[in-house]
């Protein structure tokens, strides 16, 4: 008997040896955050992952820090070039997870250097239209390599 009684799960066992019963619980769905890279994104530069879906009653997406490069990997000088790379990475990202700039929460850019401001509003509403999430910006002494010049990260929310 005692070899049989190890078969069971362990909330069993106790229950068997203090004789009493085991009320029977749920399972919980433990898949709820999926780590992916989508294909039309650019390779991770580093150990991180570009996208965290989380799931639940809303399903959320963490993103990285999304870099000016393009889909091949190229990194233009021009900051606001960078910016408006980083927002198309942005939006294939939302598109990998079939969501769209309106399932946006939150948004953080860091920069680097002297940016036109008006250029640079100007870059981002491309992208943005009418959607106004939460937003964050910072200028910062350096990113990860000195070429980087901008990062934008975000969250977004969807049903």
């Amino acid at each position: 008997e005692r070899s049989e009684c190890l078969k069971l799960p362990c909330a069993q066992r106790v229950a068997r040896v203090f004789n009493c019963s085991v009320l029977p619980t749920k399972r919980r769905n433990y898949k709820m955050k999926q780590f992916r890279n989508p294909e039309t994104v650019h390779a991770p530069v580093a150990a991180y992952t570009h996208q965290i879906e989380v799931t639940g009653n809303n399903r959320w997406l963490v993103l990285s820090g999304q870099l000016g490069k393009d889909e091949n990997g190229n990194l233009p000088e021009d900051p606001i070039k960078q910016i408006e790379n980083a927002m198309e990475n942005l939006v294939r990202n939302l598109q990998a997870a079939n969501m769209g700039i309106k399932d946006l929460v939150k948004i953080t850019f860091y920069m680097v250097g002297p940016i036109d401001n008006a250029k640079r509003r100007e870059a981002v509403s491309k992208f943005l239209g009418d959607h106004n999430p939460c937003m964050t910006m910072l200028y910062v002494a350096s990113l990860a390599d000195p070429s980087f010049k901008v990062e934008v990260d975000a969250w977004a929310c969807a049903k």
